[in-house]
């Protein structure tokens, strides 16, 4: 009846029809403006087709559809407000047409149906899922809310509560949560899936099973008295708030929305959809994780990218090795095992080696105890690990990742001796956080296969590697290196190499700030939770206290002597000199900034040290309290014209990879978009001015001259 380029519409057996999804130009199925144009087609075939007496909704992807395009969504940002509504509805009207149908309608969920995905199928009058499918609106993890009916016809459904925690979370529902909660009919094995599906549309076509009171239930208000409702949003109020705070607000937008429409009918609920819909698109959490999600795909094609550019001259990873264990050695050989490479975790000490082993037993048997995996699965996993302490049994290792203490002239003696037992065509890196990669490539012999590989820790837990280019690193090493740090499940972002690469070096901005603050006499506590306040995930100084105050001791040289021009002491012994000399390292040893103290869970808690007050009174006087927009000032701005000095310096590439590397290296605020999305959203001229204000303070903060030039021109750092 209908062939388009995303889906088809074809006669069956039974008098039924059926609009099947399979985009022929892209992986998966999803709803961009050429599929609601495929579909507008079909269904306007169907409603003057006589004598269909049934629809079914089907996909020949793996999944059913994943959602709208986000890619589509720059240009719908920016409609005006009555093409913006224009556009809501007239997908929602085609929903609506699908719905009222003449005739019972099934979708036949074989995979992911998510956002717009789902709400085609809640348009139908029952679903039948796969038992390895799930379904789910998860628009508030991009900033907005469910656009195309999916607040409205979910509460009808499964009742206000349910609906109200599966929009405000965003989280994929499997079959047996959505079977119990009433949004699907039946789950059934996959190769069942279209036998199933077929069997409920004929009961409902031959009048066995009701369909109308279902379809006229979504069509009416909710059945709640005013009291109920009043309650039930209340609770939902408070427990949202707690779980997501102030700074995003789709998830109450979308508790507010389903409450308002809730004593509507389908018509006036989905109107008002549309206006909610378009409210929450003109925030900047929207622009901002929407922006994100974008950034995150780009960043893996371009890994992708280079790795496909050179596939051909990639060897198979046949064994990776890992030299240094411990903690860091045994997180790093642990993801290599979970993602089915074998590897060699070589070390000079058998209780390295035994550290090493007990972190990537304790990660397992984490995920033993949370049902992820089986414990055959984790011994499997487990035996993937070759702990050793002979050089022998590097020989087959063509993946190289050296782990060990963070002492240049250590891993110059380890590099050389390591490159000498693997294949010549092995490719070496170091997990490094500061040390020069050019420097350390000055000991082998083959400098050419040689990078960094910058983990973060712990290493299962975070998402980015930073693979850092060296002078002489060629082409071929950064693509097998990114195709390993995707095979890893890792986010890879090449950066090139200088002090503090890319994510420690915009860091230690933020803390050479901090450094100042306190050196004035300012209060660590209210920095902490100023920033906190203002989306980080831990405040500077108990972030230190996380990181390691040694480590942070050892690092500040290196930004003082790699570009002296900004980075300056700004008194003979900064505060965190101050904790160091007291012998205080953080929580690995109990007591930095703050005192730690082990909490009911068996995790260590800070609480406030009178020591530290009265050694910061003694050295730098009594705190004081500063206005918070100083300390997000002095803070995020040092921060931000690092990142400018970064971009200018090709260290790295492009605003999306430097925002990613921040989201995933250190936490900075998703709902922010990453630093360079911030200062976008503040304008670039505010940005300078902001710097300009601080210059005296230090020479972090002033603006350069392109900087300058770009906000003169109303420019912004996303082109």
């Amino acid at each position: 009846m209908f062939k388009g380029t995303t889906l088809s519409l074809t006669k069956i057996d039974n008098r039924f029809a059926e609009i099947n999804f399979d985009n022929q130009s892209e992986s998966v199925n999803k709803f961009n403006s050429e599929t609601i144009a495929d579909l507008r087609s079909a269904v306007a075939l169907l409603k003057q087709e006589e004598g269909i007496q049934g629809l079914l909704l089907s996909s020949s992807k793996s999944v059913f559809v994943v959602g709208a395009d986000i890619t589509e969504f720059k240009d719908m940002f920016a409609e005006t407000k009555a093409n913006f509504i224009a556009g809501a509805q007239s997908v929602n009207a085609l929903f609506s047409e699908i719905e009222d149908l003449p005739f019972p309608s099934v979708a036949a969920i074989n995979g992911f149906a998510l956002g717009g995905g789902f709400e085609v199928c809640l348009a139908c009058d029952a679903r039948v899922i796969s038992a390895k499918a799930a379904v789910g609106l998860p628009e508030t993890g991009l900033g907005i809310i469910p656009g195309w009916g999916g607040t409205v016809r979910l509460p009808r459904l499964v009742g206000f509560s349910t609906a109200v925690h599966w929009i405000a979370s965003g989280e994929q529902q499997r079959p047996d949560a959505a079977l119990k909660a009433g949004a699907v009919d039946a789950v059934v094995a996959p190769e069942e899936l279209r036998s199933g599906a077929l069997q409920l549309l004929q009961e409902m076509a031959d009048g066995s099973r009701d369909y109308a009171a279902r379809r006229q239930q979504k069509k009416s208000p909710l059945a709640m008295t005013e009291a109920e409702l009043e309650a039930s949003a209340s609770g939902y109020r408070a427990a949202v708030v707690a779980k997501v705070g102030t700074h995003y607000p789709a998830s109450i937008k979308a508790l507010e929305l389903v409450s308002a429409a809730a004593d509507l009918d389908r018509e006036g609920a989905i109107r008002l959809e549309n206006e909610a819909f378009y409210d929450i698109t003109r925030t900047p959490q929207a622009r901002a994780m929407v922006g994100l999600f974008l950034s995150d795909q780009y960043i893996v094609k371009q890994a992708k990218n280079r790795a496909h550019a050179l596939a051909d001259k990639l060897e198979p990873i046949k064994t990776a090795a890992v030299i240094g264990a411990g903690i860091m050695g045994g997180g790093i050989a642990y993801q290599n095992a979970l993602r089915g490479y074998s590897v060699v975790m070589k070390d000079i000490n058998q209780p390295a080696l035994d550290l090493g082993i007990k972190e990537a037993s304790k990660l397992l048997s984490k995920s033993v105890a949370r049902g992820k995996i089986t414990e055959d699965k984790a011994a499997q996993i487990l035996s993937q690990i070759t702990p050793t302490l002979l050089d022998a049994d590097l020989a087959p290792c063509n993946m190289v990742v050296e782990a060990v203490v963070e002492l240049e002239k250590v891993k110059k003696q380890v590099l050389p001796a390591v490159e000498a037992l693997v294949p010549k065509t092995a490719f070496i890196t170091s997990n490094t956080s500061t040390i020069s990669i050019n420097r350390l490539a000055e000991s082998l012999q083959r400098p050419e296969n040689f990078c960094g590989m910058h983990f973060f820790n712990p290493v299962h837990a975070m998402p980015l590697v930073e693979i850092i280019r060296g002078e002489k690193t060629s082409d071929q090493t950064v693509a097998a290196v990114c195709a390993y740090a995707l095979g890893l499940g890792k986010k890879p972002i090449v950066v090139n190499d200088c002090p503090g690469f890319l994510v420690n070096r915009v860091l230690f901005a933020m803390l050479f700030g901090l450094e100042m603050i306190l050196a004035e006499g300012g209060d660590f506590q209210q920095v902490d939770k100023v920033m906190e306040g203002w989306g980080l995930p831990m405040g500077p100084a108990y972030l230190m206290d996380v990181i390691g105050i040694d480590t942070i001791n050892h690092c500040y040289p290196v930004m003082i002597d790699g570009l002296p021009e900004r980075f300056k002491k700004t008194a003979e012994v900064w505060p965190t000199e101050a904790i160091y000399n007291a012998k205080r390292f953080g929580q690995k040893n109990g007591v930095g900034y703050y005192r730690y103290e082990l909490n009911e869970k068996g995790k260590p808690g800070k609480v406030v040290d009178p020591e530290v007050i009265a050694m910061f009174a003694s050295a730098f006087g009594d705190a004081k309290q500063l206005a918070a927009d100083e300390i997000i000032e002095r803070l995020i701005v040092a921060m931000a014209m690092e990142m400018v000095h970064c971009l200018e310096e090709g260290v790295v590439a492009s605003p999306a990879e430097a925002d990613m590397a921040l989201i995933y290296g250190v936490g900075f605020p998703t709902f922010r978009g990453g630093i360079c999305r911030w200062m976008d959203e503040m304008g670039l001229q505010t940005i300078c001015d902001l710097g300009d204000k601080y210059t005296a303070v230090s020479e972090l903060y002033r603006p350069t001259e392109k900087l300058r030039q770009m906000a003169a021109r109303g420019e912004t750092l996303y082109a």
